[in-house]
């Protein structure tokens, strides 16, 4: 096992680097980039980040440098008017001066001792945005994968056991018009009917607390951090349930026809006895092994929308925003971080495997 998770760490360098390659030369082929995001706000709208990117802003706009077309010598769309000065030291301080090999390798380097530097467009750290906006994500994957697999392992043993009735018929057709229906649409729905739209006002849209949380008992801080939570899980809720719940149910039928529970029913067992004392454990295997793998998936990938519907100040939104703005140490951190959690939770499933059932031998195995 230990010649394996080294095989399995060791490949996780070609794996990342990769990953950060391929998705650092899509990006030099991205059109508006930082340099544009400044230029296009100093000519249209502005904003009050241009002050922390230009260091000021009063000289900005110089007298033109004009060639003699009449245009300002960059070759950066509305920088017309702008003095070249500028524009060259915009591209120092987001490091586009150096070749783009040059600005990989540095990255890697960094990224490497995990140093993300700062975002371009927020006054603080890569690492302690992510780490500021960490909390609702992780209250929204920890959640919604617990309550879909307390649902969803109950109801797929039941189905298993009623296999053909008319409760397997009719709680299949609910889980797959459930998986069917987008998360966002549901979303949009339920703020609609109960977030103050055209029915009720029930539920805040906004964060994961009340303004006056800091004056709230522990009880009622409890109680108003799940009634902040009740529709972003319930639209996240809907679909989630649906995989692990036929996943558990063809894990049953699978192990309920194999011969040693026809050898345990011909010894006396209880149909409950069967079940629970030798069907449950070899059934499970694949449900609990991919339980973490289940929370990523929700972590980083399900919230990202229903952040955005509710106004949940989360990774997801995060990613977005950043991506909108060409936030690129926020971008790069966040999709090397996520991708090394990724790599690191599918070798804990494997080795869950293990735990669970030891007659898995992964040595045996090729990588």
């Amino acid at each position: 096992m230990g010649a394996y998770i080294l095989r399995r760490i060791l490949l996780m360098i070609p794996t990342l680097f990769g990953i950060m390659a391929i998705s650092f030369a899509v990006i030099q082929f991205a059109p508006g980039g930082p340099v544009e995001q400044v230029i296009s706000r100093l000519t249209g709208q502005g904003g009050d980040s241009m002050d922390r990117v230009s260091g000021g802003g009063g000289d900005i706009a110089g007298g033109g440098n004009l060639d003699a077309g009449g245009q300002v010598t960059s070759r950066y769309r509305g920088a017309q008017g702008l003095d070249p000065e500028f524009i060259a030291k915009l591209e120092q301080q987001f490091g586009f001066d150096k070749p783009p090999l040059e600005r990989f390798g540095l990255m890697l380097w960094n990224y490497l001792r995990f140093d993300f530097g700062e975002s371009y467009f927020r006054d603080i750290s890569v690492i302690d945005l992510i780490l500021e906006k960490m909390p609702v994500s992780v209250s929204l994957g920890l959640w919604i994968t617990l309550i879909s697999y307390l649902i969803s392992i109950p109801l797929g043993i039941r189905k298993a056991v009623h296999d053909g009735s008319a409760f397997d018929v009719w709680t299949s057709g609910v889980v797959i018009i459930g998986y069917a229906i987008p998360g966002f649409l549901f979303a949009i729905l339920l703020m609609v009917l109960f977030a103050g739209g055209s029915f009720f006002d029930w539920f805040p849209l906004r964060g994961l607390t009340s303004d006056n949380w800091d004056q709230l008992s522990w009880p009622a801080r409890i109680v108003d951090y799940f009634w902040h939570l009740a529709l972003p899980l319930t639209a996240m809720v809907l679909s989630a349930f649906a995989t692990t719940t036929l996943l558990t149910k063809n894990s049953f039928l699978d192990e309920v026809r194999k011969q040693y529970v026809v050898t345990a029913r011909a010894k006396g067992l209880s149909e409950r006895r069967v079940l629970y004392g030798h069907v449950f454990r070899n059934a499970m295997l694949i449900v609990i092994a991919g339980f973490p793998a289940a929370f990523i998936s929700v972590f980083f990938t399900g919230s990202l929308l229903i952040e955005n519907i509710f106004s949940l100040d989360g990774l997801g939104q995060l990613g977005f925003r950043s991506v909108l703005d060409r936030d690129y140490p926020v971008v790069f951190a966040n999709l090397y971080i996520f991708s090394l959690i990724g790599l690191i939770v599918s070798l804990i499933s494997d080795l869950i495997y293990t735990w669970i059932d030891p007659r898995i031998d992964f040595e045996t195995r090729d990588v």
